[in-house]
């Protein structure tokens, strides 16, 4: 049988309030009687129930995170550092990977409102989701305009835009394709499109870009680059809105003999650490992965706990060129 509060009191021969005093570290108390109801829970087995806790305290010090999927470098970097901030300020996480589905991401969110959680993190796509959430409710959007209420944390797109096609620019390249994401989503990832249209018409130059509807999509990816590569033979230069759309460009390159750097040069987007370490040789516009996570983290702290935030946003974090071999 499960044991109870009234057990753990008994073996530690307290009250159940000084329990229950002990469990939530609410008032004085000794260590002498912190060592006997500690030692008589672990004697019991005793596994404090984390849902009556979180109705006295009218928190649950969990925040939900919904994003599409973990196998993307990007995401899985930005989660990490998520997790680690919210263990800092004492929260725990509950993830949920949506896989871009609106069907899932609304049972998601469902999910996660009945379950209590103190605030929600959000990196998925589907605006309409999450429009219904009150506005007194805490979430914080990554990169994606999800509803009016929520907080928006990016780093500088068109900056990285910019500097990314400047740099082809500066490398000699005259046919630069730009390959980005679906563009019906709301999301600042598209100022890149737009940074690189604007400054390949400062230089006098065409710009040529390709969408690419779904994301994560290998097949897709390899579809695309080919009709690149047939379509415009004389390509010398492609910037890739993702370090691993970028991989698949490099590849198919080689196996259709073109040499790269020498005849194309190629530029990603993100620098995670995973593709740094699995292609070091690329260069790519590196986002503050780190920085973006802690920040989210900290606004959804603030809101959760009714203080100012907003004179902490900041949703243009610092992007930078990371010089590679491969222009």
């Amino acid at each position: 049988m499960k044991p109870k509060i009234e057990d753990v009191a008994k073996r530690a021969g307290v009250s159940p309030t000084t329990v229950s005093r002990v469990m939530n570290n609410r008032g004085y108390i000794s260590e002498k009687t912190r060592s006997l109801v500690y030692n008589a829970m672990e004697e019991l087995n005793y596994v404090p129930n984390e849902m009556a806790r979180s109705l006295l305290s009218k928190q649950s010090n969990i925040i939900g995170l919904i994003f599409p999927t973990v196998s993307n470098p990007f995401y899985a970097e930005l989660i990490f550092h998520i997790e680690l901030a919210c263990e800092e300020l004492g929260y725990k996480v509950f993830l949920c990977n949506s896989l871009k589905s609106a069907e899932k991401e609304a049972n998601y969110l469902s999910m996660l409102l009945r379950n209590q959680v103190d605030g929600i993190i959000v990196g998925s796509h589907n605006r309409g989701v999450f429009e219904r959430v009150n506005s007194s409710f805490p979430i914080v959007s990554i990169d994606q305009y999800i509803s009016e209420e929520a907080v928006v944390v990016s780093s500088d797109n068109y900056l990285g835009g910019k500097l990314a096609t400047e740099h082809l620019i500066h490398k000699g390249c005259k046919k630069i394709i730009h390959i980005n994401g679906p563009y019906m989503l709301q999301t600042d990832t598209h100022l890149r499109l737009e940074a690189y249209q604007k400054t390949m018409e400062n230089h006098g130059l065409e710009s040529v870009f390709y969408e690419v509807p779904r994301s994560f999509d290998q097949e897709l990816y390899k579809q695309i680059i080919h009709q690149i590569f047939s379509e415009h033979p004389d390509v010398d230069g492609i910037f890739a809105s993702d370090d691993i759309l970028a991989a698949n460009v490099y590849f198919e390159a080689l196996k259709t003999g073109r040499r790269v750097p020498e005849t194309l040069k190629v530029v990603g987007y993100d620098g995670t650490e995973t593709a740094q370490a699995f292609m070091p040789q690329l260069t790519t516009i590196r986002q503050p992965i780190q920085q973006m996570a802690r920040q989210a983290v900290e606004i959804l702290n603030k809101r959760i706990n009714g203080q100012d935030y907003k004179g902490d946003l900041n949703p243009l974090l610092p992007v930078h060129l990371i010089l590679g071999h491969t222009t």
